[in-house]
């Protein structure tokens, strides 16, 4: 793939900070997909769903390692990539090739990004830009910075590709969802060598609300580490019982 493909504009970068999914109970059966109803005795308050969790794989320890990863399977044909859990900011990219300009040891080869690129006028690129700088240099593209806590950064382009996933009830889906294809990245002071970053923030960009937006799951992402290591993460709500958990609303101080 040529390197004219994707100039190396930035953009303003955005801030990566602590927020979580809002939870919905408003769905419509999707027409050939498996429907059951749940009743929440609880409350006497009766649910369809017509979908399905997605659960993957937790990798790590607190100690000596210092991080987790989870294990996705992008592009066609899909390879596997170790991506790091952030529930701090919204945008999964990966270290690609498109050419690279500078990316870090990884334990993969670079992903070689697909031909699909996410316009400038699309939603998802207005989320990644602060209020009144979504600018870009090719409307036929959109470029992202981000910028971690640590000091980290990743410089890239939006594409769209194909995910393999598997529902819980061993349905299969390939959904086509926007990512970061990082050709420029600075490891940050926590760095780790992983093929790139898994956002499970609650903006547009988010692996989660994408696939929320699609309705192929509840806006819901979870998470069990163990104290000796690994652990689970999971979209959507099927894997727990409701009427067990005790929600509270999100702060309303922080946008």
């Amino acid at each position: 793939m040529q390197g004219s493909m994707f100039p190396f504009g930035s953009t303003l970068p955005s801030e990566a900070f602590v927020r979580l999914p809002d939870r919905s109970f408003h769905f419509q059966p999707v027409p050939g997909r498996l429907s059951w109803s749940r009743n929440y005795a609880a409350k006497g308050i009766k649910f369809i769903c017509a979908c399905s969790s997605l659960l993957f794989q937790v990798h790590g320890n607190v100690y000596p390692t210092g991080y987790y990863n989870v294990t996705m399977y992008i592009g066609q044909p899909a390879r596997p990539y170790f991506l790091d859990l952030d529930t701090g900011s919204d945008l999964t990219w990966l270290q690609c090739d498109a050419p690279c300009v500078r990316c870090v040891e990884a334990p993969h080869p670079l992903y070689r990004p697909s031909n699909d690129l996410v316009p400038c006028e699309d939603p998802i690129c207005a989320s990644l830009h602060a209020p009144g700088h979504h600018n870009c240099e090719d409307p036929a593209q959109c470029d992202y910075e981000l910028e971690y806590a640590d000091g980290g950064s990743s410089l890239g382009v939006l594409v769209k590709d194909a995910f393999a996933f598997n529902y819980t009830n061993g349905q299969r889906l390939n959904p086509r969802l926007a990512l970061g294809c990082g050709y420029n990245q600075v490891p940050g002071a926590s760095y780790h060598p992983l093929d790139g970053i898994l956002g499970l923030g609650k903006g547009k960009s988010s692996i989660v609300s994408q696939l929320h937006s699609q309705k192929l799951i509840r806006n819901v992402v979870g998470h069990c580490l163990s104290g000796g290591g690994g652990g689970f993460l999971f979209f959507g709500d099927d894997l727990y019982d409701s009427s067990r958990v005790v929600w509270t609303s999100m702060s309303s101080d922080y946008t």
